[in-house]
């Protein structure tokens, strides 16, 4: 896991790369890369390039970046995993590659020579990577299907500026400041920035799933090779049928697989353990796949003690059924206080989330780890979430109002004027959103409605800002084809929304903010791919009770039989006390009864981040 920069001056009248810039954007992300650092440019000064490394896969200089070919063709910046180098190093010795190094940097560098930019169909990991070809003067950016790992350019017509981190890019003063109102509405709408936005309107992220070339011509349009979505309709078109016997013991195996594949490294590696079934089985599987020496990780919280939220008891308990060596570490409220400037400071793009993740990845730091498994993902690939029965059944009762003309419109208006204040506003909207699957989703998701945004940021902005990111076409776009099956839609909708703009993007910040990478076995493509027709088939039934048994050693019946509590924190405790985060207090709709408290911090944050 690192951070990567790189500048191309690919305009003619561009001057050469400015190297002071490079290196402060480089230097920006020391966290990102603590072990060491490099840099590397042209012979004509046009094309630069830096790398800060947390060194994991072959920790001696050999595997320091940015790396070079051994003819000086091609040269390459990367950040992430690929835990299949080790099978692609075997075939491309085969064709008579030599390697000088035992990371995994420089099977990209001879399968690119080998593949050109296809070579991303041959990857199973988290990656983002710049790769400069000397022979075609051109860029290729890459970034992986899911999103796991970010990547960010910006383009003034003349230099383009690449990088792992949005706050980076703007650490060179020649990237402009001006606010994107598809960000910033974008952010209020669903807690997080949904890309490619960011709240710059110069800066755009590289979206998952995608390749993007520069060239003297500039940055071309992004271009998909891959997404969850085309994984979904590929299941629900296959012929392949499960029998309901045979599918415990597939499932089983594909997920073991993807869990020794997460574990390859040079340093050991740490799991954060909940309560829950994900992390619970992802513990269960580590056992069964031959590891060792497992060192769990869970927080406590003093506010949640004798309450159902507090999840340090079953944790405890999971930890000693899978005899791991276990640590539970209770944050209270002066520590909480205290990190709450130093979270807002480390995110890169605000965010409602991550705040449980930092504080455990704190804890992973300081003993030791550079590397954690999470059970994020989980949800989205079971149906975990109640979105899964919420939003068809939001659908199909609401559907007899969409035929009448302006039914939608009318209700939200007159409910808004009718509910109490403790009613949350999105009962308003139901039948003018619940009809469609976007819309439906926009709901179960959404922090703030449409129709509130204009009193948090004006009337003009959220205009243009809802104008610009078309909310609902958006979702819609991320739907399957095939209009069949429902467990795939919300699938695919919570996957490359909610999984991809907010848990995976948190995971990043929150654990880089203290050198440590965040790996997560249940958001592998490869795994997606053998497993996605056995739950479309399921229709999502019974899939966390099947993960929760799917190791040896099964999940107990009260961790099965829980009801889901999601990682989180005391936050509403914290708000109400802190005198450093409470603007929120001046706002109307944020002091009303029942408001959660992710409105109060939301507007906490965009004060902060995009003043």
């Amino acid at each position: 896991m690192c951070g990567i920069a790189a500048i191309f001056s690919y305009h003619e009248a561009a001057r050469q790369v400015d190297v002071d810039a490079l290196r402060m954007i480089r230097d920006r992300m020391s966290k990102r890369g603590p072990d060491s650092f490099g840099e590397w440019f042209s012979k004509d000064g046009k094309v630069g390039m830096g790398h800060r490394r947390l060194a994991i896969i072959d920790l001696s200089d050999k595997g320091r970046q940015p790396m070079l070919s051994a003819d000086g063709r091609l040269a390459v910046t990367f950040n992430g995993e690929i835990y299949n180098y080790k099978e692609l190093r075997k075939d491309l010795e085969s064709k008579n590659c030599r390697f000088i190094s035992g990371s995994d940097t420089e099977v990209l560098l001879h399968l690119y020579r080998e593949k050109g930019a296809a070579m991303v169909n041959e990857l199973r990991g988290m990656f983002a990577f710049a790769l400069w070809d000397g022979e075609k003067k051109a860029m290729l950016l890459a970034r992986d299907p899911y999103g796991i790992k970010p990547l960010y350019y910006a383009d003034d017509g003349q230099t383009f500026r690449v990088s792992s981190q949005v706050k980076a890019l703007l650490a060179d003063k020649q990237v402009s400041k001006a606010k994107d109102p598809a960000g910033i509405v974008g952010f209020f709408l669903y807690g997080s920035v949904p890309e490619p936005y960011t709240l710059y309107e110069n800066i755009r992220a590289v979206p998952a799933g995608s390749v993007l070339w520069v060239d003297a011509k500039g940055p071309s349009e992004p271009a998909r090779y891959l997404t969850v979505t085309q994984i979904y309709q590929e299941a629900m078109n296959t012929k392949v049928r499960f029998s309901r016997n045979e599918i415990p013991a597939r499932l089983r195996e594909a997920l073991l697989e993807s869990v020794r594949y997460h574990f390859t490294s040079d340093v050991p590696v740490s799991i954060f353990l909940s309560s829950g079934i994900d992390s619970g089985s992802l513990t269960g599987l580590a056992r069964d796949a031959g590891i060792k020496e497992i060192t769990t990780i869970t927080l406590k919280f003093p506010e949640f003690i004798d309450r159902r939220a507090d999840e340090s008891f079953l944790a405890s308990e999971m930890a000693k059924a899978y005899g791991t060596r276990h640590l539970t570490c209770q944050i209270d409220q002066d520590a909480a206080r205290a990190a709450l400037s130093e979270i807002v400071e480390a995110m890169d793009q605000p965010t409602i989330d991550g705040i449980n993740t930092y504080l455990i990845s704190k804890i992973a730091s300081k003993d030791g780890f550079k590397v954690a498994l999470s059970g994020l993902g989980g949800d989205e690939l079971f149906g975990g979430y109640p979105s899964f029965s919420d939003i068809p059944l939001c659908v199909r009762t609401t559907a007899l109002f969409a035929a009448i003309p302006s039914f939608g419109p009318l209700s939200r208006r007159l409910l808004s004027l009718l509910l109490p204040s403790g009613v949350s506003p999105k009962v308003s909207g139901l039948f003018e959103y619940g009809n469609t699957y976007e819309g439906a989703y926009l709901l179960r998701r959404g922090l703030f409605m449409p129709w509130e945004i204009p009193a948090l940021v004006g009337e003009a902005l959220a205009e243009a800002g809802m104008k610009k990111l078309n909310a609902l076409k958006a979702i819609q776009s991320q739907l399957p084809s095939d209009p069949s099956t429902d467990f795939a839609k919300v699938a695919a909708m919570e996957s490359t929304m909610y999984l991809k703009n907010q848990l995976l993007r948190d995971a990043d910040w929150a654990g880089m903010a203290h050198s440590l990478e965040i790996r997560v076995p249940y958001v592998d493509f490869h795994l997606l791919r053998k497993i996605a027709p056995m739950l479309v088939a399921l229709k999502g039934s019974g899939g966390k009770t099947l993960l929760g048994r799917s190791p040896s050693v099964p999940l107990l019946g009260k961790v099965l039989k829980r009801k889901k509590t999601g990682f989180f924190v005391p936050m509403n405790d914290w708000l109400e006390s802190d005198t450093n985060f409470s603007s929120w207090k001046k706002v109307k709709n944020l002091v009303r009864p029942g408001c959660h408290w992710s409105r109060r911090w939301a507007y906490e944050l965009y004060n902060r981040m995009a003043a």
